[in-house]
């Protein structure tokens, strides 16, 4: 078919040709496009091109990944670890009176070599004070100081140890008088153990373990009495709390206002309570010292800046609960308080470096006086005068003592009741060797044998 068509045409492109003047103006078709045997190629869109592009991106991209191959730890010839023996050290009493805690444990020293030779081995008990307001910002020596309370020596000569674990007791009493650890806003207290093992080739093993210190202050038998005056009204107050209070728990306050009424001939006036408000704040203080490089900052050695920070660790408004008596003259309120534990409160501290952390009970009441006839009494007549009243307190926060006590009152165990002895024998006995002739005893012999 395409042959005849072609030759069609040609036919028709050489009659056309003769005549000049029927065709002068006529146009020529022009050939068709050749045909072929084979289908045209097919052309990929746009969408397939990126997606291969993509591919072929991707897959290059496994080849070169810009990760970095993980790091290998040096080798170590040894490791160190500790076990705590000792129960949780918990000071029991305030710091002038607390005969401290015990401290007990193991060192255990794990060599991996066939065989090392440890020339130096110690541990240091340290406690280091960290200044979140330091006087040089950019300074790491006005901002943390260390210093050491107990060092141990492990080891007084060089010693060759084997392959596998080996372990060292260590013990201390820590004194009494030490500061509890404390995470602060101003400064943070913390006591850790750090033991060094220097290796003959140089090589240092270390190891630094955390502990706590805690104290607890054991209540007193009777709870607190104070008495707050107001002028210049005659009102009187009269609050009983406990002795320690506690992080988790809540506590009683018991409150008797006096002196609410003051009597004329004809009338009396008396003070409502109309509102309470408690809170408790918690206030920290610490001085912060500068190092040798910037003690010319604040004139001089042995000088430092002193900080401040107060928050209220717990509030809350009563505005009903108390029992008012005219006829007796006094309020009578109680109400329970308790430590928001959500705020992280944080113990009683003092230290002699400057920290020091209290607690303070602040109770705010607002009294409106009335005024009312002798006669009608029970018909009182605001005068329009108010007052706020505002008092605190000293608490004291510590922790729960449970039910341990200090070590220096742990007794061993004392045998009083002593079970008698054994019955002993009436004479005195003795006991000889036979002299005589064993063919006497004939087969006795062999039943009397002590041997085994």
């Amino acid at each position: 078919m395409p042959g005849r068509l072609l030759a069609f045409v040609g036919r028709a492109t050489q009659s056309s040709s003769s005549s000049k003047l029927d065709h002068i103006n006529s146009f020529s078709p022009p050939l068709l496009p050749p045909y072929s045997v084979s289908p045209p190629p097919r052309q990929r869109s746009i969408e397939q091109s990126s997606m291969e592009h993509l591919k072929r991106h991707s897959l290059g991209g496994r080849h070169h990944s810009d990760k970095k191959s993980p790091r290998v730890e040096p080798h170590k010839p040894a490791s160190l670890a500790m076990i705590i023996e000792s129960p949780p050290l918990l000071f029991y009493a305030s710091p002038q009176n607390s005969t401290g805690a015990l401290l007990s444990g193991r060192l255990k020293l794990d060599v991996a070599d066939p065989s090392i030779t440890v020339d130096t081995f110690e541990m240091q008990l340290l406690a280091t004070v960290t200044n979140k307001k330091p006087v040089a910002k950019e300074c790491r020596d006005c901002a943390i100081q260390t210093s050491e309370i107990h060092k141990w020596i492990i080891l007084t000569a060089p010693i060759a140890l084997n392959k596998g674990e080996h372990q060292y007791p260590f013990s201390s009493l820590l004194p009494g008088h030490l500061p509890a650890t404390t995470h602060g806003s101003l400064s943070t207290l913390d006591y850790h153990l750090f033991a060094t093992a220097t290796t003959s080739t140089g090589e240092k093993i270390t190891l630094d373990h955390v502990i706590d210190i805690k104290r607890a202050i054991l209540p007193p038998a009777t709870d607190k009495h104070s008495v707050r005056i107001f002028p210049p009204t005659n009102l009187t107050a009269t609050v009983k709390l406990p002795g320690v209070i506690y992080p988790i728990g809540d506590f009683n306050v018991e409150m008797r206002i006096q002196g609410i009424v003051t009597k004329k001939p004809d009338s009396q006036t008396q003070w409502r309570l109309r509102r309470l408000q408690w809170k408790i704040e918690e206030i920290q203080k610490s001085v912060s010292p500068a190092c040798a490089k910037h003690t010319s900052r604040l004139g001089g050695d042995n000088k430092g800046i002193a900080h401040e920070d107060m928050r209220v660790i717990a509030h809350e408004d009563i505005k009903t609960g108390w029992k008012t008596d005219f006829s007796a003259g006094n309020i009578e309120v109680e109400f329970k308080a308790a430590v928001d534990p959500r705020r992280t409160p944080i113990c009683n501290v003092e230290s002699e470096n400057g920290m020091n952390v209290r607690h303070n009970l602040v109770i705010e009441m607002v009294v409106s006086e009335e005024w009312a006839p002798l006669k009608k009494l029970n018909q009182p007549t605001p005068t329009g005068s108010a007052r706020v009243l505002r008092t605190q307190f000293n608490l004291l926060l510590t922790e729960r003592g449970g039910m341990g006590i200090s070590w220096d009152e742990e007794q061993p165990p004392m045998y009083e009741d002593v079970p008698a002895s054994p019955p002993g024998y009436a004479a005195p006995v003795t006991v000889e060797d036979y002299s005589g002739d064993l063919t006497e005893l004939d087969h006795e012999v062999e039943r009397l044998s002590l041997g085994s």
